[in-house]
């Protein structure tokens, strides 16, 4: 359902402030654009090196990273390309943080039950040898791993949604799976894709590591301002009303 009052658009609980003419021309138009949003801002550098800085910090610096991320998304959504500034933004993140904490854990019991059942299994076949040869790992420990990745693969997928529901609703937005699934499925293609993209972030947060490791800290950081950028991309097509139907053609 859309509403046309002070130019918001709701559906599916999301809701997208359209803002001024200046700012709709600044909106992300494309999921492109998520890649180049950050450097439109003059003082990029210096707040991705020290809000990656930050995110060394255990478990802190995560939680900062998370409350940074959406603040980046605020400011996208509303056609502003500026980067918050560096800080410990942990209110912010307290609730996306759990919300990530909690799915990520519930996803992958299957895999640490199904790796464990493995490895137990291989430690009873290497005591029942008595000369503990070199068994290669149990199928239930690769059965585990690939439970892992597929679970990776579904996080990427509902992670915009997450975001966005977060951001409107608080932790109990992000934990309503109900309404999450529902929103990430509203439409199929804008999910896969900005989950597609989402996947390759961890690749751009990944090449850090090249840099002696520490690099990781600031590649993560840019790759949280793609994933606020494609939230952005993402809550904006989610809210876009449909087409009107093709009209019939004249026989």
């Amino acid at each position: 359902m859309f509403k046309a009052n002070r130019g918001r658009c709701e559906r599916l609980g999301g809701v997208w402030p359209i803002g001024s003419i200046a700012d709709r021309l600044r909106l992300m138009n494309s999921i492109g654009d998520a890649f180049g949003w950050a450097f439109k801002d003059p003082s990029w550098l210096s707040k991705i090196v020290v809000q990656g800085l930050i995110l060394i910090i255990p478990i802190i610096g995560w939680i900062a990273a998370t409350g940074w991320l959406m603040m980046a998304f605020e400011n996208a959504r509303a056609g502003r390309n500026e980067l918050p500034p560096a800080g410990f933004h942990l209110e912010r993140g307290i609730g996306l943080f759990g919300v990530y904490l909690i799915y990520a854990l519930v996803l992958n019991i299957p895999a640490w039950i199904l790796d464990g059942i493995g490895a137990a299994s291989t430690r009873a076949l290497q005591n029942a040898s008595g000369t503990y040869p070199f068994f290669s790992n149990s199928p239930l420990s690769g059965l585990g791993s690939l439970w892992s990745f597929l679970a990776g693969l579904l996080l990427d997928f509902l992670i915009p949604s997450l975001i966005v529901l977060t951001f409107h609703n608080g932790f109990a937005g992000g934990l309503d799976v109900t309404r999450v699934w529902r929103y990430a499925t509203s439409n199929m293609s804008n999910s896969v894709i900005a989950g597609l993209i989402i996947f390759v972030t961890g690749f751009i947060t990944a090449a850090g590591i090249i840099a002696c490791c520490i690099g990781i800290f600031f590649t993560a950081m840019y790759s949280i301002s793609v994933q606020a950028g494609v939230a952005a991309w993402f809550e904006r097509q989610q809210s876009a009303p449909a087409a009107p139907p093709a009209p019939p053609l004249n026989a």
